[in-house]
């Protein structure tokens, strides 16, 4: 079966509007939902972050009132305890290329809007992946990693694709309010990428081509489903 790449937030923390900092990394719901389903359905997942340096889960989302339920989180903690020795030693991005992998994944957290979102390795190997035809699976605030994406001629590899993002009114009213230090939804949107978002905390995933995004941690599964079917045509054709 082929080989995913999961591209995954090294930062464990975030600066602030107001310049403190706050405690982030990926969302574990996101990561485990996506690494679960893809390795149930026969695939093997490759865990990258810039550096190679350890992937940090957001404290937050490990807990009853971050996921709703204290039953989820603690399976969430469990398996994120079985593959820990893949995020303590992850493959090292700049090592690393698109045409090794039948898709790229990108869960979220506010982790990625500090490393991902400005990574020229994770640049290359989106740019490549569109150019080759790959699956490119973000979601939550995954998307924000599709900004390093830019071509020779500076112009952003996802303009004029359709998507879907953590929206900003979703960061208002559940993610980091106000104290956001940049808006994913509307840079992405001023780079010229189409967003088309559902309702907020509904699953909503987006297919564009070879580009299948997610709203929020709510879309995991469908979106990791969705992946899950396009790599099975893919592989039929």
């Amino acid at each position: 079966m082929p080989n995913i790449l999961m591209v995954v937030t090294a930062a464990d923390s975030i600066a602030l509007a107001d310049g403190t900092d706050h405690a982030t990394g990926f969302w574990a719901e996101e990561l485990v939902v996506a690494h679960r389903d893809l390795v149930a359905a026969g695939h093997s997942v490759t865990v990258a972050t810039p550096g190679g340096r350890p992937a940090p889960v957001d404290p937050g989302s490990l807990t009853a009132e971050g996921v709703g339920d204290a039953d989820r989180a603690a399976d969430y903690a469990a398996y994120l305890d079985r593959i820990a020795p893949a995020l303590a030693a992850p493959a090292v991005l700049a090592d690393l290329s698109a045409t090794d992998f039948a898709a790229i994944v990108l869960p979220g957290g506010h982790g990625p809007m500090v490393d991902l979102a400005f990574d020229a390795d994770l640049g290359r190997l989106l740019v490549d992946a569109d150019r080759e035809g790959r699956l490119i699976a973000p979601f939550c605030h995954g998307p924000a990693g599709l900004l390093a994406a830019t071509r020779p001629d500076g112009s952003f590899a996802f303009a004029g694709r359709r998507l879907s993002v953590f929206s900003d009114a979703e960061e208002r009213a559940g993610g980091l309010g106000e104290a956001t230090p940049w808006w994913v939804e509307a840079t992405l949107a001023e780079r010229g990428a189409v967003i088309d978002d559902g309702e907020p905390w509904s699953s909503h995933v987006v297919r564009d081509g070879t580009l299948i995004s997610g709203q929020n941690p709510q879309s995991s599964a469908a979106v990791t489903a969705e992946l899950v079917a396009a790599l099975a045509a893919t592989a039929a054709a």
